[in-house]
């Protein structure tokens, strides 16, 4: 009976063990492997650095306060751009919340009638954590970054062209600008070096 028992079970025993080795084990070492030789930097989460030091990610917003840096868009992500609580703020374009926020948002760049704001400026995404702004949200706040770090604003201008990022295979995505790369290029070209080009 009891050798009967052990016979029925034994397969079983020995499937789960194969299969926990083979996928909880050998497949994601594999893909592990896989990644870190084809895709190092992006197995290693994007990360940026500036004088040796990891200053953030490129695929995770950081939130940038002061007149001297061009600005990311808003983030419903915790206090902001908190990976623990990524989210959208859920609120619908019919929102009555969501309308004064972005009235709120959009007096607090300057925005006004004669110098409209663009949208993703206002905007929160849909993680709270995008990275990512147009480049007509960086040109809008070319004045204000010039202004307060006594920048020639067409080189400002330059800088921010230099950084746009082209659609994926030129089709997928729009042309967008990395919020801290930029930031970073900013520093550099204000401490009177050459930024780099994208």
């Amino acid at each position: 009976m009891l050798q009967d028992l052990i016979s029925a079970v034994r397969p079983s025993l020995v499937l789960t063990a194969l299969f926990a080795l083979l996928l909880g084990i050998a497949y994601p070492a594999a893909i592990v492997g896989i990644a870190q030789a084809a895709f190092p930097e992006q197995a290693n989460g994007s990360l940026v650095r500036a004088d040796g030091h990891v200053v953030g990610s490129s695929l995770i917003g950081q939130a940038f306060t002061g007149p001297q840096w061009f600005h990311p868009r808003p983030s419903a992500a915790g206090k902001g751009y908190d990976a623990m609580a990524s989210s959208g703020s859920n609120l619908g374009p019919t929102s009555r919340d969501l309308a004064n926020r972005v009235k709120g948002d959009v007096a607090a760049v300057g925005g006004s009638a004669d110098k409209p704001v663009p949208a993703d400026l206002v905007t929160t995404s849909g993680s709270g954590l995008d990275p990512d702004l147009s480049p007509a949200s960086a040109l809008w706040q070319v004045d204000r970054v010039a202004a307060a770090r006594h920048l020639d604003p067409a080189a400002l201008r330059a800088l921010v062209a230099a950084q746009v990022q082209d659609p994926l295979l030129g089709v997928i995505g729009e042309p967008h600008v990395n919020v801290l790369e930029l930031n970073l290029a900013l520093d550099k070209l204000a401490k009177g070096g050459a930024p780099s080009k994208r």
